[in-house]
């Protein structure tokens, strides 16, 4: 039996973000992907390391590298009309939930068990799952500071709410990320490198 399961993931850097902006550089999923599972990973180590967190870093990035998945079905929506009211929410996690299914359904049956866990969180995980979310913020947050060096001032105003937002989670392993790795983001390739 044939699956397409990843002929099917292959497809997310056909999926572009930020399609409603005006773009420096584009971004495709799975160069997000790709960014927020080495964020989720970095901020399960600071907090396996630092805080005693028992979030499992080699879990938490699995589960990044799926985080956007659906979005092959769904498309990139954009964060102002995906989290316009409650109700939009709601139908378009019931959205998120079907193309999930659907993606595991690709999967030989013998295989889903072992990708379901990636797609949906299970007890226990709430922590693990907090990191992604967050790492999903971070990068989208790097992604402006990005364009505001690249003098593209389209991006200010998700900057300054991508920045409340994380400080709002009120996340301890957010809070070390933002003090001690952020601020390199703004830096030259010299500056990086000396």
């Amino acid at each position: 039996m044939d699956s397409n399961f990843f002929a099917m993931m292959s497809r997310m850097k056909y999926i572009e973000r930020w399609a409603l902006m005006r773009n420096s550089q584009p971004e495709n999923i799975s160069e997000h992907t790709l960014e927020v599972s080495m964020l989720a990973h970095g901020l399960a180590v600071i907090g396996k390391r630092r805080l005693g967190s028992k979030a499992d870093p080699e879990k938490t990035a699995l589960v990044a590298l799926f985080h956007d998945s659906t979005e092959i079905i769904t498309g990139d929506m954009p964060t102002p009309i995906k989290y316009y009211n409650q109700e939009i929410q709601e139908a378009f996690k019931e959205i998120e939930t079907f193309a999930a299914n659907r993606l595991l359904a690709m999967l030989p049956v013998d295989l889903r068990e072992e990708y379901e866990n990636l797609f949906f969180p299970r007890e226990g995980e709430e922590q693990m799952w907090k990191l992604v979310k967050a790492a999903d913020k971070l990068s989208a947050l790097i992604k402006c500071i990005q364009e505001e060096k690249a003098g593209n001032t389209e991006f200010a105003s998700a900057k300054r709410t991508l920045t409340e937002t994380l400080l709002k989670m009120n996340l301890k392993e957010v809070n070390i990320f933002m003090e001690e790795f952020l601020p390199a983001y703004y830096k030259t390739l010299d500056e990086l490198n000396s």
